[in-house]
């Protein structure tokens, strides 16, 4: 979850600096705003508060002394859900004009009535373009009204209120081409509607140019991307990569078979200097049976083809894949084959959730297994996964070479990011964020390196 309280963003909210704020911004009223979920939503959220800024709104930090409150909301997991809606129902008690944005509204809207019957209105990731119309309509006391759309809106050409000084989001689609029989996502985001790849490049030229260094082209599933306007992933990248200035892209995941289709292609793409060694290609399941009651359209061989053609032309690859644990029909044999095909692929990340059933999926009707056993799986391959994820990364150790350092720590430590995407903590007093640093990597944990800085 992200609260934007930092100091940089109530500046960049506040009246220009020098002389006296323009009557519209002494007029000015205060949004206080929360974000849950994927970099997906954390664009859609920058999407909002650059509208509402080009309004003349303000940014707070106390939703308890604040004029508006707006929650982007996710809605992919149970538990997330239930966190999320607990929120709702807190920032409801609070007798302000609530906005609820995201996912939820379109996966799970009984759930939010009920925990705030009097919200003033709720947007989908398709209306993000209406957020001043709903604030609008909050401020004259209206109440209960949906911002719902069938198509995106043509976001990259929005007004945006970029949320960090070196990480640029630029969202590449919006929607997928799966249908997946666990998967509510696609009721919030739609079927794939791909952005024009000039717009696209258009928008990492301006973002390199005003001192971005790092860029995170997101999707909900990158591999599709391209696949309704006659173009794809890997043509996307080589334009992107040709683009003049120092800087990194981050591809987002994609699924295994769409990169099939492409993967000669992808892989050369991803040997640019400027494309981080950085694959999230998802599995779920390593058990072919399963995959096809997930209507996952590919088999365990064909992932494993994927990722022996990256890993052959990019040693160094940074793999992330995900895994369910205990969907419907998973019976031991299944699971022992999950477990193989993670001790022989040797991800270096691997996201595991617990099956949960979603409102409105193939999966919720299906026969559920045991809480218990499900639990005790997740255990088990956590276990396993964090063993493989220690070895991988003490590969690096003694490793000399450049990050990119673009997050903050704790405490007087920084994080960077070396070609392959692997997070390397560092520790100085001094302010690096941006900076490109020479460092040597000196211990390596389950998921993250330490390292020195080297003086030149």
């Amino acid at each position: 979850m992200i609260k934007l309280t930092s100091k940089r963003l109530q500046e960049d909210l506040e009246a220009p600096r020098g002389g006296h704020p323009s009557k519209r911004f002494q007029e000015a009223k205060y949004v206080y705003a929360e974000n849950y979920g994927c970099t997906a939503n954390k664009f859609d959220l920058e999407i909002m508060l650059g509208q509402l800024k080009a309004e003349g709104y303000r940014l707070s930090d106390d939703p308890e002394k604040t004029d508006i409150i707006l929650i982007n909301t996710c809605g992919v997991k149970k538990p997330t859900e239930d966190r999320i809606i607990e929120r709702i129902r807190y920032l409801s008690r609070l007798n302000k004009p609530l906005i609820i944005c995201g996912c939820l509204p379109r996966i799970n809207p009984k759930a939010i009535r009920k925990a705030a019957p009097n919200f003033a209105a709720m947007l989908d990731p398709r209306s993000v373009d209406r957020i001043v119309k709903a604030v609008r309509f909050a401020e004259n006391g209206g109440k209960n009204i949906f911002f719902f759309s069938d198509n995106p809106p043509p976001k990259l050409s929005q007004p945006m209120l970029r949320l960090s000084r070196v990480i640029e989001i630029i969202a590449i689609s919006e929607g997928c081409l799966g249908n997946c029989a666990y998967c509510c996502v696609r009721f919030a985001r739609g079927r794939l509607h791909s952005f024009p790849k000039s717009e696209i490049v258009e928008k990492v030229e301006k973002a390199v140019s005003e001192g971005i260094k790092e860029i995170w082209l997101t999707s909900q599933d990158s591999g599709a991307y391209g696949m309704d306007i006659n173009t794809n992933l890997a043509e996307l990248l080589n334009e992107c990569s040709e683009i003049s200035g120092r800087f990194m892209i981050r591809v987002g995941m994609m699924n295994p078979n769409h990169v099939l289709g492409i993967l000669p292609e992808l892989v050369n793409s991803f040997k640019s200097k400027k494309i981080f060694n950085f694959l999230h290609l998802p599995v779920q399941s390593g058990d072919d049976k399963i995959l096809k009651k997930m209507n996952r359209r590919y088999t365990v061989e064909e992932f494993k083809k994927a990722v022996n053609a990256f890993r052959r032309e990019i040693p160094d690859l940074t793999l992330s894949t995900d895994i369910i644990c205990g969907f419907p029909g998973e019976d031991s044999t299944a699971f022992e084959n999950t477990i193989r095909l993670i001790k022989e692929v040797k991800p270096d990340i691997v996201n595991i959730s617990r099956f949960f059933p979603r409102p409105g999926t193939p999966a919720e009707k299906m026969k559920q297994l045991d809480v218990k056993v499900i639990k005790s799986r997740s255990r088990r391959l956590s276990e396993i996964v964090r063993g493989i994820s220690h070895e991988r990364n003490k590969r690096w150790l003694g490793w000399e070479g450049e990050i990119l350092v673009d997050e903050k720590g704790k405490g007087s430590s920084w994080i960077g990011r070396n070609t392959a995407y692997k997070p390397i903590v560092v520790k100085s007093k001094e302010n690096l964020l941006g900076r490109f640093l020479k460092v040597k990597v000196t211990k390596a944990f389950s998921t993250y390196l330490e390292a020195d800085i080297v003086k030149d």
